[in-house]
């Protein structure tokens, strides 16, 4: 549900807007929850200003986002912000709520102006290094890690594995990705091998009650998203790499590592679950700078 927000905004409107996203447009939960963090955001701005949202005009919502830039608000998270708006004024028109959307003719900044963070091989292998072994919760932990730069998948889409969605023997998994499409993803053997001996050994020991769910915690139910990046911040402080991890991290050095070793945009964009190739792109450009630097370092006439 989109939380309610002190504005005159009653929340049987938000009620309505987040069917219209989730129900007609087929958003997943994530991005209804981003939407809805953003949407508040902007209707505070307007409660303060004291602007009914039916009768704001573009000029209002062009100042909130100017505010917001200034802020130093990310270009991506910019444009997500941009997008929430024109949604809940495109959802106000279909109903009739306004006679036109002031937001129309908003344009969003080119989203990731600037290049996406990876890990070096060298940090990958001393990031996986950590987890203890000797331990149910580590052999998780190690399992989970493995996975992640194995497969590229989102955190949402590796807490939302089931038992039967890894096909050890073949070396793939079935994943979820957003509006709920499926796809298969390979997996390496060092991911394999850590699956296997998570399942075998620590998993069990788990388990509390009959659960599908792959990854559980020491409760014995289902990992959750914030347990995963807590996780994650605390192996990456031991191995010295705190300033490097943020989310996504593992995602980008998935991508990365296989694209400067010579895999192809196509795979790499389906093995990601990207609708559109051009997301995919921004990874050839951390390729180019990183030839550049390799380029300028070593070449005598650089």
């Amino acid at each position: 549900m989109i939380p309610p927000v002190e504005s005159r905004v009653p929340a049987a409107v938000l009620a309505d807007f987040q069917s219209y996203l989730g129900v007609e447009r087929g958003l997943a939960a994530n991005t209804l929850l981003s939407y809805a963090r953003d949407l508040n955001k902007f209707l505070l701005h307007l409660g303060r200003e004291k602007i009914e949202w039916e009768r704001a005009r573009e000029a209002d919502l062009v100042k909130f986002i100017h505010a917001e830039s200034k802020a130093g608000l990310s270009p991506r998270s910019l444009a997500r912000l941009i997008s929430a708006i024109k949604a809940f004024y495109r959802w106000g028109v279909l109903e009739g709520r306004v006679e036109k959307s002031p937001a129309m003719l908003l344009t969003s900044p080119k989203a990731w102006q600037s290049l996406p963070h990876f890990l070096s091989l060298k940090e990958v292998r001393l990031l996986l290094a950590q987890p203890d072994p000797g331990d149910g919760p580590g052999l998780r932990d190690k399992a989970m890690l493995e996975v992640m730069y194995a497969s590229g998948l989102r955190v949402s889409e590796l807490i939302g594995l089931r038992t039967a969605d890894v096909r050890l023997r073949d070396g793939f998994l079935l994943c979820r990705g957003k509006g709920g499409k499926e796809r298969l993803v390979p997996l390496g053997k060092a991911a394999v091998d850590a699956v296997r001996r998570y399942q075998d050994e620590a998993r069990p020991g788990l388990l509390k009650k009959p659960t599908e769910d792959l990854f559980l915690s020491r409760l014995g139910a289902k990992y959750t998203r914030q347990g995963f990046w807590k996780m994650l911040k605390g192996y990456a402080k031991k191995a010295g790499l705190e300033a490097k991890i943020h989310p996504h991290v593992l995602r980008h050095t998935f991508a990365t590592h296989l694209l400067e070793r010579g895999a192809d945009l196509r795979s790499v964009q389906l093995m990601l679950g990207h609708s559109q190739i051009t997301t995919t792109q921004i990874y050839t450009h951390v390729s180019r700078d990183l030839l550049r630097r390799v380029y300028d370092k070593f070449h005598p006439r650089a």
